[in-house]
């Protein structure tokens, strides 16, 4: 089995290669009577698609997504959805001097260890071009979650590229969308710009650390032991291509506090539970408390650069690559709206179980 699928219940399937001529994605177990269009799924695309600033590769694709499936007069019919994106300007010769070379730090040495063979072409399915196709899924659910969970919000940016970090002091949402790096710091902007623009000219390319926001979810989303919210979630943003690390809420930073600085207290306040702190990132025992959902994870420096780099061919020789081509010098950056989708998905997914075990059934407090 290839597990090109994920999901229970909202299941998105995606598919196509990043040099083939079309990428998408089937998505089934969407209810029916939901408005969807592809005027809807299309800004989504649009904050995702290369060639739309000097911080990412230059690759000119419209990623125009187009609905084969599964809408009628404008509403989803409960049947698959079958979401295509054309691929329009590949430019397979950038790699055919690494047709039989393995680029450190990529996928292609793995998936010819595996399979015998592998699509050079940009990584074939290993390339982040694929994440095109969850990002219209992401777009399907984000319009489920609006009918179902319409206080549902899903918010990504930035906080870390390289060795510059955002001041949260300064935090503004509303900037996310007014800069190339999804940043919510504005001052942060030139200096940002000023570093990467260094590292394009140095051949080279640095990692980052993406937030993700989620505010609004109701409680109770999410099962004790092996479907856990959290899990999900985490295992969500590790399938996101050059994701090498994730946390929740305090994450990594929790083995350093003790048990007094770590408990979020609990009061009840007019309507309900009120937490005087969230190192949890709103979730417990794998259950969502109703409070903020913090996600963060890091992401990997781009590893097809022009600076050679020692390796090995098919044949075994030692080598130098240099990877030809346009590439992202921080894949971070697009990596928000993917972090977004995947979220989406993954939300809508355990809002249809909890809605299919519980039936909305809670336990009252006060």
């Amino acid at each position: 089995m290839s597990f090109n699928s994920f999901g229970r219940i909202f299941t998105v399937t995606t598919w196509g290669e990043s040099h083939g001529p079309a990428l998408g994605a089937t998505v089934d177990g969407c209810p029916p009577g939901i408005p969807l269009s592809e005027s809807m799924l299309q800004p989504f695309l649009d904050r995702r698609a290369p060639g739309r600033s000097k911080m990412t590769t230059q690759r000119q694709e419209a990623d125009v997504v187009r609905i084969l499936s599964g809408v009628f007069d404008g509403r989803t019919t409960g049947t698959p959805i079958q979401l295509m994106i054309e691929n329009t300007d590949q430019r397979s010769r950038d790699y055919g001097d690494i047709a039989q070379a393995f680029r450190p730090g990529h996928a292609d040495i793995t998936y010819w260890q595996k399979y015998g063979i592998r699509d050079y072409r940009g990584g074939g399915r290993s390339s982040a071009r694929e994440t095109a196709a969850r990002v219209a899924a992401g777009g399907v659910a984000r319009a489920v979650l609006a009918q179902l969970a319409g206080s549902l919000t899903i918010t990504g940016y930035m906080i870390q590229m390289g060795e510059l970090t955002a001041e949260r002091a300064r935090f503004d949402l509303s900037e996310i969308d007014r800069n190339d790096f999804f940043l919510p710091d504005a001052a942060a902007v030139p200096a940002w710009t000023d570093y990467l623009t260094r590292i394009r000219k140095e051949q080279d390319s640095v990692g980052a650390i993406v937030e993700v926001l989620i505010r609004g979810t109701p409680p109770g989303l999410g099962a004790p032991v092996y479907a856990k919210l959290d899990t999900d979630l985490a295992a969500a943003m590790m399938s996101i291509n050059a994701v090498k690390g994730v946390e929740i809420g305090e994450g990594m930073a929790a083995g350093r506090l003790r048990g007094t600085d770590n408990a979020d207290e609990i009061r009840m306040g007019p309507n309900g539970p009120e937490y005087l702190s969230n190192h949890a990132g709103g979730i417990l025992g794998g259950i969502s408390t109703g409070q903020d959902i913090v996600v963060r994870f890091s992401v990997k420096p781009t590893s097809s650069i022009l600076t050679p780099r020692r390796s090995i061919d098919q044949s075994g020789a030692e080598i130098e690559v240099v990877t030809k081509g346009r590439h992202d010098p921080c894949v971070g950056i697009r990596a928000v709206p993917v972090a977004e989708a995947m979220a989406a998905c993954v939300l809508l997914d355990h809002l249809l179980l909890d809605r299919a075990q519980t039936g909305g059934v809670r336990g009252r407090i006060g």
